[in-house]
């Protein structure tokens, strides 16, 4: 078993080895070109904003270069689990060019990435070529062991250290690349990692991290007293012109019926009937009201059994899956139920669609939470947009909102909200 186990674990080295090697090879053969095209243009592109061409690229240019750096990201997580964050300051939707330039460029994060370009063409491009070169390297020492040394008789050939004369010294440089494989077994993983990790020292947020951090604070916190303070308006109002007339205008009846009840006893029992019946509105519209505010079923049953309640009510076929192992924070619950609420809505009522499916589930400290539907697509986060609404609250929980709805369709919407079950 544990020769087995030996051998197993050496089959998994020699593969990563291998992997990290073909992965440095083809992430340098890309960089290299691509970041070298993306530093050039851009620095073009900013040295004609004076005169007015720059405004027009130089968003295009800095997107570019998100884009790469992102990608840059994504590799580093997946390969390696080196987390590089990402702290890019949103941009409004359809803001004009000179708005994107300057917002852009007034973005740390921009010049982050304008100084990362120049360590990835030359130390990360070294960096993520050492793997491949340290397993590949070794080869060109058997080569010369078993004959190659002759094709250069009248020169002294060197391998790394080793100058090859003859057939003897061949043979020291098939030792030494006997050695340099063996390290590479060990060390092109790690060569590799060390290029996400020289990645990340530059990439990553530094002082303004903090600074970052407490401008969202302040724009989330300041989404959330507006929100609340709309919602208190819309319930006061909902309060004005529903129950409580219905209420005033029962007391109106009420001392009709006084005064008709031994003169008219007839148009006293119509009153009645009416006054109760007036009741009955005011008391469903006041539990409407309080299933707008916090549904009973969302307290009761918590947010799985909410979301299927809500679902019953939708005139699509609507299929939920919860996989929820406890409850979340009664104001987390709250935020993702009506955003899901209103993700449905929207989604009934745009999209076309005659399904709809919606996914629950907490993994890693995190609640995630999709909707999708089979409609026309063409759905977008904008001023004005009910998603634009969902996303500011999510924001008050740290919590994200991202869309996926090409034209023609099909349109998913994910959340996710940092948050521990209980």
């Amino acid at each position: 078993m544990t020769t087995q186990t030996k051998s197993d674990g050496g089959r998994t080295r020699v593969r990563g080895s291998g992997r990290a090697a073909l992965r440095g090879f083809g992430l340098a053969l890309v960089l290299l070109p691509v970041a070298v095209a993306l530093f050039t243009l851009t620095l073009v592109s900013l040295a004609l904003i004076p005169i007015g061409v720059g405004i027009v690229t130089t968003p295009w240019m800095l997107t570019g270069v998100r884009a790469f750096a992102d990608r840059r990201r994504i590799l580093a997580a997946e390969w390696y689990g080196v987390r590089i964050p990402s702290a890019y300051r949103p941009m409004p939707e359809h803001a004009n060019p000179w708005t994107r330039t300057f917002g852009m460029l007034r973005d740390p994060a921009t010049w982050r990435d304008l100084g990362w370009l120049p360590v990835d063409m030359t130390a990360g491009f070294l960096t993520a070529l050492l793997p491949g070169a340290l397993l590949l390297y070794p080869f060109e020492g058997f080569a010369l062991a078993a004959g190659l040394w002759r094709v250069f008789p009248d020169d002294t050939y060197w391998y790394a250290f080793v100058p090859v004369t003859g057939q003897a010294s061949a043979f020291g440089a098939a030792a030494l690349g006997l050695v340099l494989l063996f390290l590479a077994h060990f060390l092109a993983p790690r060569l590799l990692e060390s290029h996400f990790w020289l990645t990340r020292s530059v990439l990553a947020p530094g002082k303004e991290a903090l600074s970052e951090r407490v401008r969202v604070l302040t724009e989330t916190r300041r989404d959330a007293v507006d929100t609340s303070a709309a919602e208190l308006r819309r319930i006061e109002r909902d309060l004005h012109d529903g129950a409580q007339a219905r209420l005033v205008a029962m007391g109106m009846d009420l001392g009709t019926i006084e005064v008709l009840v031994e003169k008219d006893p007839e148009q006293a029992k119509r009153l009645l009937s009416q006054a109760r019946q007036s009741s009955a509105e005011a008391l469903a519209e006041l539990r409407d009201l309080v299933r707008g505010i916090h549904p009973p079923v969302l307290a009761e049953r918590g947010l799985g059994d909410a979301v299927r309640a809500l679902a019953l009510r939708l005139p699509v076929t609507t299929e939920v899956d919860v996989d929820l192992s406890g409850r979340a924070d009664a104001p987390v619950e709250s935020a993702a139920y009506f955003a899901v609420s209103e993700v449905l809505t929207n989604a009934v009522k745009h999209s076309g669609a005659d399904r709809v499916w919606v996914d629950l589930h907490h993994t890693k400290d995190m609640l995630r939470i999709s909707v999708t539907d089979n409609g026309k697509g063409g759905a977008e986060i904008g001023a004005g947009s009910g998603l634009a609404g969902v996303e500011r609250r999510l924001g008050t929980f740290d919590g994200v909102l991202a869309v996926s709805s090409p034209a023609g369709g099909p349109t998913m919407v994910t959340m996710e909200i940092p948050c521990a079950l209980s």
